[in-house]
């Protein structure tokens, strides 16, 4: 295994943009949730008439789909990674709105599919607004405590935060919103990471786990990883998922 400053320092440099993972390929491993999402997604897609899909990234996972509706939009908030999007999406003709916040820049019952890999929060009542009667929300959000091994070994405890995402909770704002919940499933699923550079990167693209995360404010946790990992150790934490599907009740 190369160095450890060798390792940190490819890490610190490397893109972390949008939503592609393979930077880890060979570095870490992710189980995934048993449903199928993005299946699932390309099979949906084709058979709306307007669709949208919230905090899409860099679109990566829209560019994925084969067969997109005839009307279809994107929603981003970072810059970097609505440039991206437009990049990927707009030969395709997919209109990439940098929208951020709760508020949806579009009227009531636009959409007759909503659609998000991992939103940032569900805007519920926002949803409902956009979605026709009878449509659909179809979505995986993060689930709780996802990734908190990793979370709780640089920032220590955090019993109160591990009770964010919470499934019933989420379905209860969607149900208070207008919606009816058809399907919801939660899965946890295994996480590797195999050296400390790909530590480095995952919490350089992930801000949240570990706000305001430097090499240089927890060195001291990190030559730890890296010593254990040498052993042929990897660090083992646990992704959480939730699969929901509801449908917008009559206005």
């Amino acid at each position: 295994m190369r160095s450890y400053e060798d390792l940190v320092s490819e890490a610190e440099q490397a893109d972390v943009t949008g939503w592609d993972f393979s930077w880890l390929e060979g570095r870490a491993t992710e189980e995934r949730p048993p449903w199928g999402y993005a299946r699932h997604l390309a099979e949906r897609l084709p058979q709306a008439k307007r669709a949208l899909d919230l905090d899409t990234g860099g679109g990566e996972i829209i560019a994925g789909v084969p067969d997109l509706p005839e009307h279809m939009t994107v929603t981003e908030a970072w810059p970097p990674n609505a440039r991206k999007a437009e990049d990927l999406l707009k030969p395709r003709g997919v209109d990439v709105v940098q929208a951020e916040g709760g508020h949806l820049p579009f009227g009531d019952a636009t959409f007759d599919l909503v659609t998000s890999r991992h939103p940032v929060v569900p805007h519920w009542a926002e949803i409902a607004r956009v979605l026709t009667d009878g449509g659909t929300y179809f979505a995986q959000h993060v689930g709780p405590a996802s990734g908190f091994e990793l979370i709780e070994y640089f920032l220590g405890p955090l019993p109160e935060n591990r009770k964010g995402r919470d499934p019933e909770r989420e379905a209860q704002d969607a149900r208070d919103a207008g919606l009816d919940i058809i399907d919801v499933r939660t899965a946890r699923c295994r996480m590797e990471f195999h050296d400390v550079g790909a530590i480095v990167w995952i919490l350089r693209k992930c801000v949240w786990w570990v706000p305001g995360f430097e090499v240089a404010l927890y060195e001291e946790q990190l030559r730890a990883l890296d010593a254990s990992m040498r052993d042929a150790r990897p660090f083992v934490a646990h992704s959480s998922r939730t699969l929901f599907e509801a449908r917008r009740r009559a206005r």
